[in-house]
């Protein structure tokens, strides 16, 4: 048995796959213990037997802490790292999580709920009464209200309102215009509380988690109604292992942006004439997956901080009236830069701290798609362009993200971080000079680009799932994670990415609930 430590006691359901059988058949089967699929296992197991499986390992002890951020994705890729980086076809680095608890593992921890914009655009007839009630199931387990701001966020905060982002909101988990403190999933102490924390909430006789367990496809009846019965996967010995689902039961793609619709398109689910170049048998005609898919650019400028100022944390962002999203993200003296500034030299290092003042472009127009690059291994990650600001209203956003951090450069609150109180020092591209010219702005933009790694899209209600994220034309099939989000929420998804996950299993229970003749009653 494989022990996975958490504040909040111990997690005895969870086995390395090398060391475990699992049961013949389970109510349900969850691909991807992650951000999602730790909430939904958890909410199911309140009734139902589930297996969780998950690709990556169990707790380790370098994501723990805040201050290890960093260290984690550079070491990214070392073995059973955490992180795994991965460059996309529009030449930038990105990563993916590959842990038990998935993305919140590996984060900067701040915690948001979804703007209005959100809700009003997924594809889904949400029951707010619901989704509220699981946010406040997520934030009673696991999110912290700061109890002070270190001295860069609180400048950063000042400096925010004093430039016009304004109102000062204060401490809030909503998403409103102006300057907030956040939540996060950091303690004070900087003690991480991910995702993997909301396991705790789960009924341990129902619940089964297996790590370093890599699942290699769905299985589907070969008789009519075309349904989902189970699943392959393989341990880190490589041994092959089959379960299936019960009767009513479901297998569930919680497997994040990337491996959910790579899963579909292995099982056969895609474009019919893509998947028979491949050579992989076609189960149903999908031509959506893998398309759509989006991610959050970010652009903005990084300054060195004239004194050693090793704030960490990301407690403050500020909501402008003409869209952007502006936060700001310290790297400590010393850290090759290259995983977050890429305009800037792999073995770039400096003394003191370089602060990142990012414009994040909230929702991209622009979409790019998801290939396979290996059509038999899963452990071949695919390919995937985002076509990052190909529509003209991208750069349009970039250029408000721009005009907001001028004008917070220029508040008197920043003088402080000025070198001999004359000037900043930048790393890497400076504003440019002339803030009128579209292309002067298109090409800063594009030449000081990075990503805030919040990928979504792939598998979008009406086009691969429907309303209730099931696989339009396969029963007991669903897909409940950030694969499903036509936007990103507006904000860091982690909080509406485990809140989805909660209040799909809440909806769950109620439907088999109701189909059996009995209430079911959500204890919160």
């Amino acid at each position: 048995m494989y022990v996975c430590y958490a504040d909040s006691g111990y997690l005895l359901f969870t086995y390395e796959a090398t060391d475990f059988s699992p049961a013949k058949a389970y109510d349900y089967i969850i691909i991807g213990g992650g951000t999602a699929g730790c909430p939904l296992a958890a909410t199911l197991s309140e009734s139902y037997s589930v297996l969780l499986l998950e690709r990556g390992g169990s707790l380790n002890t370098s994501v723990l802490y805040e201050s290890n951020i960093y260290q984690t994705v550079l070491a990214a890729n070392d073995n059973d790292s955490p992180a795994q980086v991965f460059d996309t076809e529009d030449g930038l680095q990105n990563a993916r999580a590959r842990i038990l608890g998935g993305g919140s593992m590996i984060n900067f921890g701040f915690y948001s709920r979804a703007d209005d914009y959100f809700y009003d655009n997924a594809g889904i007839k949400w029951d707010m009464g619901a989704v509220e009630r699981a946010y406040e199931w997520v934030e009673n387990s696991i999110v912290t209200r700061p109890a002070r701001l270190n001295r860069f966020q609180t400048s950063f905060f000042t400096g925010l309102v004093e430039s016009g982002v304004d109102p000062d909101n204060g401490f809030t988990f909503d998403h409103v215009q102006g300057t907030k403190v956040g939540g996060s999933i950091f303690s004070d102490s900087g003690r991480r509380h991910g995702a993997v924390e909301l396991l705790n909430n789960a009924n341990p006789e129902n619940l089964d988690v297996l790590v370093h367990a890599m699942v290699d496809r769905v299985i589907f009846s070969t008789s009519n109604p075309l349904a989902a019965v189970g699943v392959t996967y393989h341990d880190s010995n490589g041994k092959y292992h089959e379960v299936h689902v019960k009767t009513n039961g479901e297998v569930i793609l919680s497997a994040g942006a990337i491996g959910s619709p790579q899963l579909l398109l292995l099982s056969g689910l895609g474009p019919t004439s893509y998947l028979s170049s491949l050579n992989i048998p076609v189960v149903r005609d999908h031509p959506f997956v893998g398309q759509f898919m989006a991610d959050h650019q970010r652009t903005g400028v990084n300054i060195l901080l004239p004194d050693a100022i090793t704030d960490a944390g990301l407690r403050v962002v500020g909501i402008a009236e003409s869209g952007p999203y502006i936060e700001s993200l310290a790297v400590p003296p010393n850290t090759p830069l290259t995983s977050f500034i890429p305009s800037v030299g792999p073995v770039s290092l400096f003394n003191s701290s370089v602060q990142i003042i990012a414009g994040k472009i909230t929702r991209p127009i622009s979409t790019g798609s998801l290939h396979l690059l290996s059509a038999s291994n899963v452990t071949v990650s695919p390919s995937v362009r985002f076509n990052y600001y190909n529509h003209t209203e991208d750069v349009n956003q970039c250029w408000n993200a721009v005009e907001v951090i001028r004008k917070l450069l220029a508040t008197t609150t920043m003088e402080e971080y000025k070198f001999d109180g004359q000037s900043f020092k930048f790393i890497g591209l400076p504003l440019p000079e002339d803030s009128s010219d579209y292309e002067t702005i298109a090409s800063f933009c594009r030449d000081s680009m990075g990503t805030f790694w919040h990928m979504h899209g792939g598998c979008l209600p009406n086009k691969v799932v429907d309303s209730n994220l099931k696989v339009i034309g396969v029963d007991s099939l669903r897909v409940v994670d950030a694969s499903t989000f036509f936007n990103a929420p507006g904000t860091n998804p982690q909080a509406t990415t485990m809140m989805l996950g909660r209040y799909v299993g809440v909806k769950m229970l109620e439907e088999r609930a109701a189909s059996q003749g009995h209430p079911f009653l959500e204890y919160i």
